[in-house]
Parts: C-alpha cells; sequence; structure tokens
C-alpha cells in the first residue's frame, strides 16, 4: 500500500502539489492505525512481565507514556517536513523531547537515590 501510495504521490505531486500531500498524510495514517493493534499487544505483554517481575506500575505507565509521546512527536515532525516547513518539525522535536524530560524527571529522581543509598557513607 504504502509503495503505490509513494508512486502516485511522485505522479500527482507535479499536477496537483495539495493532493499529493493530502495522499502521503492519509497513507501515513492509515498505516498508523493499522498498526494500533499491534501495539495493543506489546503493551499488554509488557504489562504482563511487569506484574510477573513486580514492578511499580507507575513508573512502567510513565515509560509508555514517554514512549508514545516520542512516537507522535516524530510522526507529527515527519508530516511537517513532508509539507516543507522544517522549521516547523523541528520545534516540534524539540517540544517532544522537553515533554519527555519533564516526564521522565520522576524516575530519575529514583534511579540517583537508589545509587545514592548504594554508595556507602
Amino acid at each position: 500500500m504504502s509503495l503505490i501510495a509513494t508512486f502516485l504521490a511522485l505522479v500527482i505531486k507535479e499536477q496537483k502539489p495539495n493532493f499529493a500531500f493530502l495522499l502521503v498524510v492519509f497513507v501515513g495514517c492509515s498505516i498508523f492505525l493499522m498498526l494500533v493493534g499491534q501495539i495493543s499487544d506489546i503493551l499488554h505483554m509488557i504489562q504482563k512481565i511487569a506484574l510477573k517481575a513486580n514492578v511499580n506500575m507507575v513508573y512502567l505507565e510513565t515509560i509508555l507514556k514517554i514512549i508514545g509521546i516520542a512516537y507522535i512527536a516524530e510522526f507529527a515532525a515527519q508530516i511537517t517536513k513532508d509539507a516543507g516547513q522544517g522549521a516547523i518539525a523541528s520545534k516540534i522535536e524539540l517540544g517532544g523531547k522537553i515533554i519527555i524530560l519533564a516526564m521522565a524527571i520522576p524516575i530519575l529522581t529514583v534511579i540517583i537515590e537508589t545509587i545514592i543509598k548504594l554508595i556507602p557513607s
């Protein structure tokens, strides 16, 4: 599907660049939606492993949110680059990184506290 859309976009781009862009966005979203089921299966598997390992679910949820933000920011940045707006795309990437950093602070704090406890006084 994506190869056909690529060839169609290349052909249409010469005549109607706006339609070619819309085709690319539509196909990108379609591919993402087709993968939602597999993503759900992966998340359930990770949750089962975390429960067996007795991992605090708050940390797992935070890590999964961070991964989700990274994928969404990358997807949005790529669509923005396809629209010819590289400057905005770089701002989207920066925003995603800052949000990820802010969400990771509690996990980093726990890691640092654990390391400090392991160091003999």
